[in-house]
């Protein structure tokens, strides 16, 4: 079990690893853009080369906390030498490797890490951060497949939860289901107080050593399933990257804490969902991310959709699918993820058992996405929209994006026909138009309106609508325009505004108009 984390000793460590330079732009240019790329897909190889014989603090931080490479154990004192070799192993970071034969120490001590501690980087509203995160050893340097009590550090649905947290300052966050502590970190960004749970004492800690290596106050642990460490508190704001994986329950598939949360099926996302209401105060937001079942003839989105209408509390909604996988692509998929590959013996096992299983519920496609759930200030249910996004979002941190959607709804929502056509709008400055035409052609067979930002979402439009986006640039109001441009079309424009303000609302949550 890792040790509780001293804070003395953690904070000597973060002044030497601050003094080494040890920061992700740093790291990542000691061994080239190709070899970092490659230690995301478990290839260490190139990385090792690229830093050849270096012994400075950085070369030698990089390959025992990044790698989780054995280092000489004078070369890892140098390098730390406010905590030194004691503080790290009080912090239950390193151990004594062996020294006969080990290629580290060339025969004397060497310093094996029984932890990573790699850096993070990352912009938002506030500035650029650079943290240090604790986590467990991955398989490359376990050399093996990963023990069922890891810790996993910042991962691909780490860092996308962490970019949809909307932005904007809150009072109380509730992460549920914290891990190595990474959205619990990014919630205190914009909030007073932060309360982080999860099953797994060994997450706790790691929690508790990030914050102090990153000197972050105000972040309260808790042990318990879901909502249970809660008790009966409610929150300003919800996070949770719950264990959402969908694994056999059958004897000889291993679970994982960091993925699997003893349920059937997507049943733990269907309970989060159950119970968050409740634990939100009024105006207050849930965000998740999930995997969801197509049954049968039954979409998966529209499973979540009858999950969130049976909800005790209603709940304003906005749910997208980002990514479908058939059955076996999504068994393949976990079974790799533990340390398991088709050339193990157990692979073929671990494969009959998810397919098993999944044609137990007749299960088509296993969905991806993002939650995001909120507690109506009146009780009013005003926003329910289930949407498939498929194109890829890059790096884009769209967490603003989604703040600015909810608040252009709730606006727009208050408003009438009227009210949105006496409205003054700007084209966002993202927004740009396509037209498309045969040759020799007088007039464009389509016409795109395409985002540069959010989801990079691409519309066809027709002249009328494509009209008033290019006019609408914070002078006249919405409904002039519409009276203009239906004289140039030669239209009635009463059905003309009967067409287009709706559209208009979609618009505006979807970010190619805002508010002037």
């Amino acid at each position: 079990m890792l040790p509780e984390p001293d804070a003395r000793a953690a904070a000597a460590l973060a002044d030497d690893l601050s003094a080494a330079g040890y920061a992700s732009a740093a790291v990542r240019a000691a061994w080239g853009d190709d070899a970092d790329d490659a230690i995301a897909r478990g290839l260490h190889r190139p990385a090792l080369r690229a830093l050849g014989e270096r012994r400075d603090p950085l070369a030698v931080l990089a390959r025992l906390f990044v790698l989780g490479v054995p280092q000489p154990a004078p070369d890892v004192a140098g390098a730390v030498p406010t905590a030194g070799l004691d503080g790290l192993v009080q912090l239950g970071l390193v151990a004594d490797a062996a020294a006969a034969g080990d290629p580290a120490g060339g025969g004397g001590r060497s310093i094996r890490p029984l932890v990573l501690i790699r850096p993070q980087s990352f912009a938002d509203a506030g500035g650029e951060v650079e943290w240090w995160i604790a986590s467990d050893l991955d398989e490359a340097a376990l050399g093996g497949s990963l023990p069922v009590e890891h810790v996993l550090g910042v991962g691909g649905a780490s860092r996308t939860l962490a970019g949809i947290q909307l932005p904007t300052p809150t009072v109380s966050v509730l992460d549920m289901g914290t891990g190595c502590g990474i959205q619990a970190l990014r919630a205190r960004r914009h909030a007073e107080t932060v309360l982080a749970t999860d099953i797994s004492e060994r997450a706790l800690r790691f929690t508790r050593l990030n914050a102090l290596l990153n000197g972050v106050t105000d972040i309260v642990t808790a042990r318990g399933t879901l909502f249970e460490p809660a008790r009966d508190e409610a929150f300003d704001r919800i996070v949770s990257n719950p264990p959402f994986v969908i694994t056999p329950r059958r004897d000889g598939v291993p679970e994982y804490e960091y993925r699997d949360g003893g349920m059937v099926g997507d049943a733990l996302v269907e309970a989060v969902i159950a119970g968050v209401g409740a634990r939100l105060k009024p105006g207050g937001v849930a965000q998740l991310l999930g995997n969801w079942e197509s049954r049968g003839d039954v979409d998966g989105l529209d499973r979540v959709r009858g999950w969130v209408a049976r909800s005790p509390v209603p709940l304003d909604a906005w749910v997208i699918a980002r990514e479908n996988l058939d059955p076996i692509a999504y068994a393949e998929l976990w079974i790799r993820d533990g340390g398991t590959v088709p050339s193990d013996p157990a692979f073929a096992g671990l494969m009959d058992a998810w397919l098993d299983d999944f044609a137990t519920r007749d299960v088509t496609e296993v969905g991806f996405g993002y939650v995001l759930l909120r507690r109506p200030v009146d009780g009013t249910v005003s926003l329910s929209r289930y949407e498939a996004v498929w194109q890829s979002l890059g790096d884009e941190a769209i967490g603003g994006h989604l703040a600015a959607a909810l608040a252009a709804h709730d606006r727009a929502t208050a408003l009438d026909d009227a009210g949105i056509a006496a409205s003054v709008l700007k084209a966002a400055p993202d927004v740009t138009e396509a037209r498309h035409q045969l040759p020799g052609a007088e007039d464009p067979t389509v016409i795109e309106l395409r985002q540069g930002g959010g989801f990079a979402r691409t519309l066809s439009v027709d002249p009328a609508l494509a009209g008033l986006v290019g006019a609408c640039d914070g002078d006249l109001p919405v409904g002039v325009l519409i009276d203009a441009i239906a004289q140039l079309l030669e239209v009635d424009a009463v059905e003309l505004r009967a067409d287009l303000l709706p559209r208009v609302r979609e618009l505006l949550f979807t970010g190619f108009l805002v508010f002037a």
